[in-house]
């Protein structure tokens, strides 16, 4: 059987796309005005970079590839200052966040594309349950061995990624209880969570065409893994954080990525096995529920410790490569960031408790977004 094409990349370049909130700004409830987000920005040079997503009440941003976090930051902000003058061109209003707080999924609207379209044929209310909004990180690997080791190397720190960039505890009307009451959207689908143990790149092509051939899939895009290659791009797709309150939280997350599958590539340090994926759904529960405050298992030494301790403890691992990267200040960030313990879950639970208006918190999750 033939093998997957893979476009090679160059190593560790990063990509993001983000997915936000499309706001009413007298109700801060949801609008379904995508449609007419994405006629004000045809034919501008944003046209390829802001797209549509499933529901109406959604837009997505896509950054270009970039070698730096500091560049994926300017061209972010470029879209976000390009974006919120259109925005208020039509009278709504953008903000982050992994789930609107009170708005309900069955008033959403399927966005008209074909894909879309099918999508909502085949999983019904599910695909309106979707309306939940996520930052995706690619990252750049040279080969498509290289690829597959990283989805797998990468599966050990994805409690760290949620437990960073949570910022959904709110669904629905209600706190949930949960740091990140997104990621437990998407294991309703039956092409959630990890990908198969497959180690070689001959093996994952087969398992792909095999599922291609019974028409399971159609392409890459159909796995709704936590973490997938991305053969088109040369790339490793990370789909586990909540999308940020700002753009600077998103660099910040893109940045550890970057120097952590930097590490994993050059250092090779994780040998995929069993017992990562014995401890995967136990581990990113533990991350989804509690966030920094988590139990975590380490797969290799199958020891007990905090999710915020191990998260130090690897920003210290690889700090050779964050000096090699020149990543030092984003990293820095990040270190007083799981220090004090505080991501944007517990800032907007802060911020409730305070007004006791979940109106209010979507008014300062908006506010937030303009000022960055």
């Amino acid at each position: 059987m033939k093998q997957l094409p893979f476009n090679h990349s160059s190593l560790a370049s990063i990509g993001v796309e983000l997915e936000l909130q499309i706001i009413d700004p007298m109700t801060y409830g949801m609008l379904s005005r995508a449609k007419d987000l994405i006629r004000n920005v045809t034919e501008s040079p944003f046209e390829e970079k802001i797209k549509p997503e499933i529901t109406q009440s959604m837009i997505e941003l896509n950054s270009s590839v970039h070698q730096t976090p500091s560049q994926l930051y300017a061209d972010l902000n470029e879209m976000r200052l390009f974006l919120l003058m259109h925005a208020e061109e039509i009278g709504i209003k953008i903000a982050g966040g992994g789930t609107h707080p009170f708005q309900k999924w069955a008033l959403q609207k399927i966005f008209p594309t074909t894909r879309f379209k099918n999508l909502s044929h085949h999983y019904r209310y599910l695909s309106k349950r979707s309306t939940v909004f996520g930052q995706h990180i690619h990252v750049g690997c040279p080969s498509s061995e290289d690829a597959l080791y990283l989805t797998h190397a990468l599966a050990r720190y994805v409690p760290h990624f949620i437990a960073i960039s949570a910022s959904s505890p709110f669904y629905q009307g209600i706190d949930t209880g949960y740091q990140s009451a997104r990621s437990n959207v998407f294991s309703a689908f039956p092409s959630s969570g990890v990908i198969p143990y497959l180690l070689s790149w001959k093996e994952f092509s087969e398992y792909f065409y095999k599922m291609k051939q019974l028409k399971i899939i159609r392409s890459m895009k159909d796995f709704y893994w936590d973490i997938r290659p991305k053969p088109e791009f040369g790339t490793v797709e990370v789909r586990v954080c909540d999308t940020p309150l700002t753009i600077k939280k998103a660099v910040i997350i893109a940045a550890y990525i970057q120097t952590l599958s930097h590490y994993l590539l050059q250092e090779k340090t994780i040998t995929p096995s069993h017992d990562l994926y014995y401890l995967y759904g136990y581990n990113r529960f533990q991350s989804i529920r509690y966030g920094f405050e988590g139990d975590f298992i380490n797969p290799m030494s199958l020891q007990h410790t905090v999710i915020a301790e191990d998260i130090l403890e690897t920003i210290k691992l690889i700090d050779k490569h964050t000096r090699q990267l020149n990543n030092s200040d984003w990293l820095e960030s990040l270190t007083e960031l799981v220090n004090n313990k505080k991501n944007d879950t517990e800032l907007l639970r802060q911020i409730f408790k305070e007004t006791g208006s979940l109106p209010k918190v979507v008014s300062e999750q908006c506010l937030m977004w303009e000022k960055d």
